[in-house]
């Protein structure tokens, strides 16, 4: 991806940004913002707003596009309030987004907070990413589900890509950004694109744009030009087109302010570049408008719905939720659990990621058996297997285990990060001779004979393609034990060493 932080209107990027969005018809949008950890009368302070363009036309792969991240947390937002809103109702630009409305009256109040009284309250066209998957669903012959998914598990289906939301919940506000998030940032936005040509690929490829949306661009070519200026700000190319033509006739007859206006229109229209006809039609048929109300401006404090609860109740339950956070360090875990003087991990879905990284390492961690647990089966699975569970969830603090308390609850976001938090937590000792000498796929132990190259092809026959260019290097393969995943001493390999070994400081 070629990604652009943009934290100065005076900067390179910022012109960069500008040029782009003045050849882009297709624009992705996301924004993060540190998350707030209660209730509060004020919505979030957006920290960072993406935009993924398109470039090369719009025939051009999603490959070919640029993202650029908005440090809003540095640039004085007035200075670019307009810039933004411009491209929010711009007829010639698509936008697209995962339910952004949150995302823009999250925008709208954080723009108002520093000095932009206006905000913003719409973007056209527009259209829902979630919309697009339904119909993808839908033309597949699959069932809908009324459940709407996660971004994550669109991508993953439409895209074959694995969005990891493991930063999603970390502190936007903070500078300078890691790499992680401005990786992360980036992504989110980019993906967008792809999903949208997956979708525009379909709709032509199978005719599914009707002949009415002809009609109406025929009909469009005989208005009058009172019935031009009488229009909405969001209209097709072809109007915007003779309403820039008729600029001339109307300044001989108008007010000034008249002229100023018709003027400011005919500039910005001028700016930007028109969508091709199959993209206009598109989005005739399929755009919508988001537009906030009066009564989005305002925070709601709870959208539950039943029965008031007790005051006193909700503050007893936070409370015993603060006792909770007292758990650091290697009390009260029993770290003789695993049998051998070093305990086992069952790392639950929200920090499974951290499960590989242990493996990485040689400590034993496992995953929980369903995609979905319920608290019940991983509670069952770390007291069958003997092991203390690792959580980011503090719901789960509230249940009452029958598992003499093993349970730990990671504090940190980043894998690294949550690497040593646990390595520190329960005192474990690792050493370079223990890197790699776990499957990360299934977390099994390796057969200790090192493999022959021999030995390896004959291992592999239907279960796993080994490379030709290993064959000349002599290379000693080994084998899991449980899953006969292959694995060989290659770049990947000393990559992952060196890459633990910095992490662990083992070096020091």
């Amino acid at each position: 991806m070629d990604i652009h932080l943009v934290s100065s209107i005076d900067s390179a990027e910022f012109t960069h940004l500008t040029r782009a969005l003045s050849q882009s018809t297709i624009i992705g949008l996301d924004a993060e913002w540190k998350p707030l950890r209660s209730q509060r009368s004020t919505f979030p302070t957006v920290a960072l707003l993406q935009l993924a363009c398109q470039l090369g036309g719009d025939s051009a792969g999603w490959d070919e596009s640029v993202i650029f991240l908005l440090d809003l947390a540095s640039i004085p937002l007035p200075s670019i309030w307009e810039l933004i809103r411009d491209v929010f109702v711009s007829p010639d630009i698509l936008k697209l987004g995962f339910k952004f409305k949150q995302d823009l009256i999250f925008l709208s109040s954080t723009f108002c907070a520093q000095g932009c009284n206006l905000g913003f309250d719409k973007v056209e066209p527009y259209m829902d990413i979630t919309n697009l998957y339904k119909f993808l669903q839908h033309k597949e012959g699959n069932k809908v589900s009324k459940n709407t998914k996660s971004l994550s598990a669109v991508c993953e289906e439409i895209l074959g890509l694995h969005l990891s939301k493991e930063l999603q919940c970390s502190d936007w506000s903070e500078r300078p950004l890691t790499e992680e998030q401005i990786r992360y940032a980036a992504t989110d936005s980019h993906c967008l694109l792809g999903i949208f040509k997956i979708f525009e690929a379909k709709v032509i490829k199978e005719g599914h744009l009707c002949n009415n949306v002809e009609e109406q661009h025929q009909s469009d070519i005989s208005l009058g030009l009172k019935d031009i200026l009488n229009m909405s700000d969001c209209e097709n190319k072809l109007v915007g087109t003779k309403f820039c033509n008729a600029v001339d006739i109307v300044q001989a007859t108008a007010s000034s302010e008249e002229c100023e206006r018709i003027a400011k229109g005919a500039q910005v229209v001028r700016k930007t570049k028109p969508m091709d006809e199959s993209l206009w039609k598109i989005v005739r048929k399929y755009g919508e408008k988001l537009i906030l109300r009066e009564s989005d401006r305002t925070p709601k404090t709870s959208r539950k719905k039943g029965r008031r609860r007790s005051s006193v109740v909700v503050v007893c339950k936070e409370k015993q939720l603060d006792n909770y956070g007292d758990w650091q360090g290697p009390q009260p875990w029993d770290i003789s659990l695993g049998g051998d003087g070093s305990p086992k991990f069952l790392c639950d879905v929200m920090v499974e990621g951290l499960a590989k990284h242990l493996r990485c390492v040689g400590i034993d961690a496992a995953i929980p058996h369903s995609k979905k647990p319920e608290p019940r089966e991983l509670i069952d699975q770390a007291y069958k297997e003997k092991r203390v569970l690792l959580t980011r969830d503090a719901k789960l603090l509230r249940h009452q285990y029958p598992i003499n308390n093993q349970i730990y609850r990671v504090n940190s976001l980043l894998k690294n990060e949550q690497l040593l938090e646990v390595i520190e937590a329960f005192q474990l000792k690792i050493s370079e001779d223990q890197l790699m000498s776990r499957c990360t796929k299934c977390n099994g132990r390796f057969i200790q004979k090192p493999l022959s190259t021999e030995e390896a092809i004959e291992a592999a026959k239907g279960f796993q393609r080994i490379p030709n260019c290993l064959f000349d290097k002599n290379l000693e393969f080994w084998q899991c034990k449980d899953c006969n995943q292959l694995y060989w001493e290659g770049t990947q390999y000393h990559n992952a060493v060196q890459k633990f070994i910095d992490v662990c400081k083992l070096k020091e």
